[in-house]
């Protein structure tokens, strides 16, 4: 029995985590407008505050939100993230006790995902997670990829430029007379070696 085809690539529509509404993502984007934190939890905001802070002196505009428990799908954290973002701008990390959803307007999502990697499953420790994740995106990227693209793109050219040079240089295959060869006087151009 094979599946229908349109059940299989249809996206999943965009959804909050449970337990929240719209209501809930203004009284968060409200809490964020004081310190850049904003948490469900009733944890103590101090310590997440004072990281937002840090990576804001270092030219990242975080805010940082922290909702209770694990939602059924991590992709449920960064739909909340981009909602909240839509009003905050710039970076916005959501935690749960052990996922992450991230959304910025400034940050390439590439790097936004490996900073994620690094400060999930922290069993709800958000403080660290928070500052796991700070950490990963005040560092400077380890590859530049534009001077990496440009030396495999100068590498690729170089090597097509030989290979057309070799072939310029290389002798003419057997039957055919060159153009600097002098032929004997009595061997016309037309006669073949046997």
């Amino acid at each position: 029995m094979t599946a229908p085809h349109t059940s299989v690539f249809t996206p999943m529509a965009a959804e909050l985590p449970p337990n929240l509404t719209t209501d809930t993502v203004r009284s968060l984007n409200a809490d964020l407008a004081d310190d850049h934190v904003a948490t469900l939890t009733g944890k103590d905001e101090a310590e997440l505050a004072a990281i937002a802070a840090e990576a804001r002196s270092h030219g990242i505009p975080l805010s940082i939100v922290v909702v209770p428990g694990n939602p059924g799908h991590d992709s449920s954290l960064r739909d909340l993230a981009t909602e909240v973002g839509k009003t905050q701008h710039g970076t916005v990390v959501v935690f749960s006790d052990d996922w992450i959803g991230t959304y910025s307007d400034t940050i390439s999502r590439v790097r936004l995902e490996w900073a994620e990697d690094a400060a999930k499953y922290r069993q709800g420790d958000s403080g660290e997670a928070a500052s796991i994740f700070a950490a990963r995106l005040e560092s400077p990227e380890s590859v530049s990829w534009t001077a990496m693209t440009c030396a495999l793109l100068a590498g690729t050219l170089a090597a097509i430029a030989g290979l057309y040079w070799l072939k310029a240089r290389r002798p003419q295959a057997d039957g055919h007379v060159s153009a600097d060869r002098v032929l004997p006087e009595d061997e016309s151009p037309d006669v073949r070696a046997v």
